[in-house]
């Protein structure tokens, strides 16, 4: 993103909650010669002043906060180049659509938005200020399929005739979904916008392609009313100071975590929201277990299952071509183990990692007439979503070179976002939805 100002970026915050914390270690730590932090917004004034608090330990000054109410003032006090959207995905578009309109860039955390008339308001104010929307889809930044997108342009396995994509988010991840304000798909447009508009990008990105029509079948499993036919449901609403969440391996035990103490127990008095629902309490909307068929425009198809409810947690891709076939299998953990199932993915217990879980990852290309044979990837870890976070933010705040075309556009989100709003307008009626007809595109 290009400054104004012609100096470094300027960048603001808008949503204070867990994901933005990544953003603003990268401006502060790693791009400071490039970009700046100058502000954060909120509807919480408690969760502000905690990233403050942290910046400081950075060695960071703090920075103004503002009101959500008072963000278009906050623009133009502070000179924002570029706002950072980490918001609830519902009102991604609200912060969205006044940046630009405020002269200001746009990067959004994924989902871009969460329904077919939010997403025709953000490309309208795009078209009518010149401005630019970059949607935070950093799986296109991981290594592995930063590979897998050379193997597949550079037509290693010929013609692309089908993809096959399973995603397995384990009982920890997963039911993090359904603690949360993800669980009313009002606010998140389910998993299949949420969480799979990830992996439909990345399927977009791949075939260089765009989806034409999708039929696809989703219900509540395991999660929610379900919980007490599995036997896993206990009678608490939500896990602090509940009696009935000890030793309930689905409760989320904020007062063991100092960022979440911090982030979001401590800011309850302002808003009441409770990041540590019991999963299987009642007033879920979302599915859990959700399989997809999308056609292409480039003739090709997709199967696609996601699982909210696994023992391990990873994915399996694997493309059929006319010349053979390529693989890729990732393991990112290969079981939960019981002192961090009340953890969120990645979070320290009392300080510690989860050191027991194993991973690995795998790209497999198995040409006809030949022997398979894996295929080297530098760069991976299991870190930061297999080093992507870093690779992305680099781009967007460092200005590094981007030959593969990893930095997604508005119109990227929207194709991202159709793909799971025709899947869950085929949960709905039983029939196959045409994107277009949803919203058409240029």
């Amino acid at each position: 993103m290009s400054s104004r100002s012609g100096e470094r970026t300027r960048h603001a915050v808008v949503g204070t909650g867990a994901r933005a914390e990544m953003f603003v270690r990268a401006l502060v730590q790693d791009h400071p010669d490039t970009a700046e932090l100058v502000a954060f917004a909120d509807v919480n004034q408690s969760r502000m002043d905690a990233h403050n608090r942290w910046l400081a330990d950075l060695g960071h000054r703090a920075v103004p906060t503002y009101r959500a109410g008072e963000f278009a003032a906050m623009l133009d006090k502070e000179r924002v180049d570029t706002v950072l959207v980490t918001t609830v995905d519902a009102t991604h578009d609200e912060y969205i659509v006044a940046a630009l309109r405020a002269g200001c860039d746009v990067v959004s955390e994924k989902p871009m938005t969460v329904d077919a008339p939010r997403c025709r308001r953000i490309l309208d104010a795009v078209a009518e200020t010149g401005r630019q929307v970059t949607v935070a889809f950093n799986y296109r930044y991981n290594p592995l399929h930063e590979q897998l997108r050379r193997l597949l342009a550079d037509g290693t396995v010929g013609e692309i005739g089908s993809v096959h994509f399973e995603w397995l988010l384990d009982v920890r991840h997963g039911a993090d979904y359904f603690r949360r304000w993800h669980r009313d798909k009002a606010n998140s447009g389910g998993l299949m916008v949420h969480k799979a508009s990830h992996h439909f990008d990345l399927v977009n990105w791949w075939l260089d392609a765009t989806p034409v029509e999708v039929y696809a079948a989703g219900r509540l499993f395991f999660y929610g009313d379900a919980g007490r036919r599995h036997g896993y449901a206990r009678d608490y609403d939500r896990a602090h100071d509940a009696p009935d969440a000890a030793g309930d391996p689905f409760a989320l035990r904020m007062a063991e975590h100092p960022r979440l103490r911090e982030l979001y127990l401590d800011a309850e008095a302002e808003d009441g929201y409770h990041r540590d629902q019991n999963v299987f309490a009642p007033g879920v909307t979302i599915e859990d277990d959700m399989a997809v068929l999308v056609r292409y425009s480039s003739g090709a198809t997709m199967t696609y299952h996601l699982t909210a409810y696994a023992p391990w947690e990873g994915y399996r891709v694997m493309v059929n071509g006319s010349r053979g076939r390529v693989e890729l299998e990732v393991v990112e953990s290969d079981f939960v183990s019981p002192g961090a199932a009340g953890a969120l993915k990645g979070a320290a217990l009392h300080g510690d990692e989860a050191a027991a879980e194993g991973g690995s990852a795998t790209l497999t290309l198995r040409p006809f007439w030949s022997p398979p044979r894996r295929v080297e990837v530098e760069g991976y870890t299991r870190q930061g979503h297999g080093g992507a976070d870093a690779r992305m933010t680099k781009v967007l705040f460092g200005g590094a070179a981007d030959p593969l075309h990893r930095a997604a556009s508005a119109r990227d989100g929207a194709l991202a976002l159709l793909t799971g709003l025709a899947a869950n307008r085929s949960f709905e009626t039983g029939q196959a939805v045409r994107v277009a007809d949803l919203l058409p595109l240029p």
